[in-house]
């Protein structure tokens, strides 16, 4: 070999093509709602996490001099019927839909990408199992499920309740990910792994579900959406997360009694929750043609 075609051969080494997460994280923030949707969320997080430190009010107290007085410099978003600070409340609600939003979405998509995975790999009685299970739960009532075991969501409980919700929300995608796999487990690099005596656990946790990350990631984030408003509607009927804890959904619900002549009581978390809902939304929508190469958007 000549000495140039050695240095070619060295720079041809040194030459390394972008990662697949790079290309994605490119292609999101070069969209318009990709970038308004992230800041947004950041501004959600931010506000929710860190607001509470620039007011001495808690969520727990109480203003007795002050019952449902309007925004002032002492109540920067007035205060309630209790004479909670509304600002306090807010932000304490904010941060306990966010949690559950995020949590609910980390554990549904997870359960759907091995359950999906699983069956779709496995087949036979494995697979005839957990799609009867699969099936039996998009039947069940789940809003009535999640009523009656509410009481159990008092004093604390409120991972429970993330379980449960959990646990409602993640068959669809396992459908999904149960034909992906199907089709995956044909591939050239998994039969290879398969001749070689890979066991296939190995091979679903290292090579089945990594090839679904893009699906997996848009439907993880679309979740976080879905899993708060259903917290939020639960909440608002009374039957998610429980006091003395409090959430979007039930200030919503104690505010919208007394929207008309004390709207600071009302609109504050409801416009909180509209801009948390769209920014996630939006982040969803821009991931999704991130991942997708024949999208024109992210290009």
């Amino acid at each position: 070999m000549s000495i140039a075609d050695e240095e070619l051969a060295e720079q041809v080494v040194k030459i390394k093509a972008p990662s697949r997460g790079r290309v994605v994280a490119r292609r999101f923030f070069t969209m318009r709602q990709g970038q308004l949707g992230f800041a947004l969320l950041a501004l959600m997080f931010l506000l929710a996490f860190a607001g509470p430190h620039f007011t001495h009010w808690t969520y727990t107290d109480k203003d007795f001099a002050a019952f449902l007085r309007p925004p002032s410099a002492e109540h920067y978003w007035g205060t309630l019927q209790t004479g909670a600070d509304v600002f306090a409340v807010t932000l304490r609600g904010m941060q306990k839909s966010l949690i559950v939003g995020l949590l609910v979405a980390v554990v549904a998509t997870t359960l759907a990408a091995v359950v999906g995975a699983f069956a779709g790999y496995l087949l036979g009685w494995t697979d005839r199992v957990l799609m009867w299970v699969v099936d039996l739960l998009l039947v069940l009532p789940s809003f009535l499920i999640l009523a009656v075991m509410s009481p159990l969501f008092a004093g604390g409980a409120w991972v429970l309740f993330v379980i449960m919700l959990a646990l409602f929300l993640w068959m669809i995608t396992s459908k999904v990910v149960r034909g992906m796999t199907v089709s995956l487990k044909e591939r050239e690099f998994i039969s290879a792994a398969r001749y070689m005596g890979v066991p296939a656990p190995t091979i679903i946790f290292r090579h089945v579900i990594p090839n679904m990350s893009s699906l997996l990631v848009v439907d993880a984030t679309l979740n976080v959406s879905s899993a708060i408003l259903t917290e939020t509607t639960l909440s608002y009927f009374g039957f998610g997360i429980q006091p003395p804890d409090v959430s979007l959904g039930s200030l919503i619900a104690d505010g919208s009694k007394t929207a008309v002549f004390a709207p600071w009581t009302f609109w504050f978390a409801a416009g909180l929750l509209i801009l948390t809902v769209l920014s996630v939304n939006l982040i969803g929508d821009s991931l999704r043609d991130a991942f997708d190469p024949t999208s024109k958007r992210g290009s």
